[in-house]
């Protein structure tokens, strides 16, 4: 008996206690409340976006070119001769004024030319002096003549007539000895850079000889090419009269420097189909210090230029990676995606002019093209109210 109720003990006591654990869980479980189960909106993409400002601006037209002289000329041997002398700023690079001595040619042979022609105008002066004394004396004998008018012989008109006529050669023969004496000395024709010299001390020349080249380094130009569709955005293509910045990389900095578009070379060249424009600088030396922080613009430089275009209304300037054939990603009020058809103007290497498409405060969105659809709706960066409800995937941009 004792046994049996030592069994009952240990089977019945771990049953009872098991069972009533079971009945309690039970209960506590049956009795919990639960939160209310509240359904969840799908997660929206969010974008950067930029808004529209619509302005009236110039266009502006990038182009590029090599900075020449306007004016440059080939010095020439105006008489034969040995060179004598050259002057130490005659030498490539030398800075020059106008009139300046650049080298003498040896002049003794035509001081001597000189010299023989004030001679013979002295002598064809006495004779022509001469020649209207036995003027008057013949006039004194015809005075009684009764048969007409005295012959002109007679007066002796033909005679003087000549000796006038021998005065005047002699002139030009001694203005000619003049200008050749003058000539033995070369002489800059303009303030410029002599860019070559081609001779040496003791050298003979000959009329026509080449003795070097200056530029001109008042106005310096610049040959602008200009392309087909370009065109039309010039004030004028017969006269496009323009402001024009040219810029220039020398080692670390940049340089810049304004111009003036003055005029078209006025044909379509044959090679690249470009339209030629010229654009010119004022002392790009800076000779007459003009300007005393601008840098020298040398000839040779190669210069990145942007003509300024005619005005444009209602034009929007758009980053280019934001357009994609002709259309643009519109945000629009319920902050849905609508791509929209633009009318493009211009198209430069970094940016895209649209005009009358878009207006002002219209959102555009930076995201990639192919991350985007047509109705989309979506979350903007920034927008807190949005963000939280989005919460999603952020679509990068290009940059």
């Amino acid at each position: 008996m004792s046994n049996l109720s030592l069994w009952l003990r240990r089977i019945l006591l771990p049953v009872s206690i098991i069972v009533i654990a079971a009945f309690i869980y039970a209960w506590l479980t049956q009795s919990k409340a639960y939160p209310e189960q509240k359904s969840q909106k799908p997660s929206l993409p969010i974008v950067e976006v930029m808004e529209v400002n619509v302005e009236t601006s110039a266009l502006t037209l990038a182009s590029f070119g090599v900075v020449q002289p306007k004016y440059k000329t080939r010095l020439v041997a105006e008489v034969s001769g040995r060179i004598v002398h050259v002057e130490p700023i005659f030498i490539s690079g030398g800075m020059v004024s106008q009139g300046d001595v650049l080298a003498r040619i040896e002049a003794s042979d035509y001081q001597a030319d000189l010299a023989l022609a004030e001679a013979e105008l002295a002598k064809a002066r006495a004779s022509l002096d001469e020649e209207k004394a036995r003027g008057e004396v013949a006039k004194v004998e015809f005075k009684d003549y009764k048969q007409g008018s005295a012959p002109t012989l007679g007066l002796r008109l033909p005679q003087l007539q000549r000796e006038q006529a021998n005065v005047k050669s002699a002139e030009a023969v001694l203005a000619r000895a003049k200008r050749n004496l003058e000539r033995t000395l070369i002489r800059a024709q303009f303030d410029g850079l002599v860019k070559t010299r081609s001779i040496d001390l003791g050298q003979y020349v000959s009329v026509g000889s080449e003795l070097g080249e200056l530029f001109n380094t008042d106005i310096a130009e610049v040959r602008l090419p200009v392309s087909f569709d370009d065109m039309t955005q010039l004030n004028s293509i017969q006269s496009p009269n323009a402001p024009v910045r040219l810029t220039s990389t020398v080692g670390q900095q940049t340089f810049q420097w304004q111009a003036e578009l003055v005029r078209s070379e006025g044909v379509i060249d044959d090679e690249n189909r470009m339209l030629y424009v010229v654009a010119e600088i004022n002392d790009p030396y800076q000779r007459a210090m003009l300007d005393q922080n601008r840098f020298p613009l040398q000839f040779g430089t190669f210069v990145d230029a942007e003509i300024q275009g005619k005005q444009v209304e209602q034009l929007v300037k758009l980053p280019r990676h934001l357009v994609r054939d002709n259309q643009v990603a519109v945000i629009d009020a319920a902050n849905k995606i609508a791509m929209r058809d633009v009318n493009i103007v211009k198209s430069g290497t970094e940016f895209i002019y649209i005009q009358g498409s878009l207006k002002s405060g219209e959102r555009i969105s930076l995201a990639q093209f192919n991350q985007l659809s047509n109705g989309l709706e979506v979350s903007i960066l920034g927008d807190k109210a949005d963000e939280v409800q989005g919460q999603g995937m952020i679509l990068q941009g290009e940059r």
